[in-house]
């Protein structure tokens, strides 16, 4: 299969597409002939559209909240609004918004990184679900992560575990009716900052410690001692969606240069 079109007569949505690598995940499907549903809740997500229309590519934006299931809903049915149909949904919202020992937590704190890292994948599963049923096909990719066994980020890491789970037990219902399921569980990656931060705060002194703590383990945890790049976990999220990956479905792959997470 030729790499340069693995995507052509493929409708694909990308959400957290407006930076990182749900923007280099969309950029990327629409080089390789995908249509693309570029999703996010920042305005920023329309500048996607342009890199992407600007290029050639075929993309329409789409600003929604999917911490919530109506901004699912309302995804999904602009989706099929514009092209009738859903063959490929790769679920990339979510990201550690603090960086701390569990004990330090507050509990508004810890239900908004389950909201952050886990409804979305859940609710946009559920909201895409019945189409590529009735369809009898599709192919889900969910943007997991290797802090499921990590420091100072435990209920990011509990939210991600549940992305894990999710993956593997939608696979079992789904594979005899033509729908993949799978998930990158993504290393530390190398990204430029943020243009819209998850976490607008200042950082204390204590809390830079914190974070390095989350650096210094997970280069540790690698066998490679390094970050990835955008481009490397990019590849394999393209991959698991395409047809290349045909037989495999309900595997969490690990990408974080030998970290299983």
């Amino acid at each position: 299969m030729s790499r340069v079109a693995r995507f052509a007569g493929k409708v694909v949505i990308v959400t957290g597409a407006a930076q990182g690598i749900g923007r280099s995940v969309a950029l990327s499907v629409a080089a390789e002939g995908g249509t693309v549903l570029a999703v996010d809740r920042a305005e920023i997500i329309n500048e996607v559209l342009a890199e992407i229309t600007g290029s050639g590519g075929k993309a329409v934006a789409f600003q929604a909240d999917l911490e919530t299931f109506a901004g699912a809903q309302a995804m999904v049915a602009e989706c099929l609004a514009r092209f009738n149909r859903v063959d490929i949904l790769i679920n990339n919202v979510g990201g550690t918004i603090w960086a701390k020992p569990f004990e330090h937590y507050q509990v508004d704190e810890i239900e908004a990184e389950v909201r952050r890292s886990l409804f979305p994948t859940l609710w946009c599963c559920h909201a895409a679900l019945p189409h590529m049923l009735a369809q009898a096909s599709g192919a889900i990719v969910n943007v997991s992560s290797i802090a499921t066994r990590g420091v100072n980020r435990v209920p990011y890491g509990a939210a991600k575990g549940g992305v894990n789970a999710l993956t593997a037990c939608l696979a079992l219902e789904t594979a005899e009716r033509g729908v993949r399921v799978n998930a990158v569980a993504t290393g530390g990656t190398e990204a430029p900052p943020r243009r819209i931060p998850r976490n607008t705060a200042e950082q204390t002194g204590q809390e830079k410690v914190w974070y390095q703590q989350i650096v210094d383990q997970t280069i540790a945890s690698s066998l490679m001692k390094r970050y990835g790049t955008i481009d490397e976990q990019v590849s394999a999220i393209l991959f698991l969606a395409s047809d290349e990956a045909s037989y495999i479905t309900g595997v969490t792959l690990p990408v974080g240069g030998g970290d299983l997470g």
